[in-house]
């Protein structure tokens, strides 16, 4: 059986003004939703095959993905 690998990933944003909306939950819920801007796309690549890099005029969003985990079409 294969371990699941848990995912990791970290947004970088230029200014606090990108930032559209952050919602904690404070009921019963555990969810947790972050919406911004990284702006227009400047360029999406991979950093020593293990995390795609998706780059935009105010930031940066970073995944945790290896490369030959996506298939040519881009889904896995």
């Amino acid at each position: 059986m294969m371990k699941v690998k848990e995912r990791v990933f970290s947004i970088e944003l230029k200014s606090r003004r990108d930032i559209k909306n952050i919602t904690l939950a404070d009921g019963g819920s555990d969810r947790v939703t972050i919406e911004g801007t990284i702006g227009k796309l400047t360029g999406a690549h991979f950093e020593e095959q293990v995390v795609l890099e998706v780059t935009g005029t105010k930031g940066i969003l970073r995944v945790d993905l290896c490369v030959d985990e996506i298939g040519e079409d881009g889904r896995q």
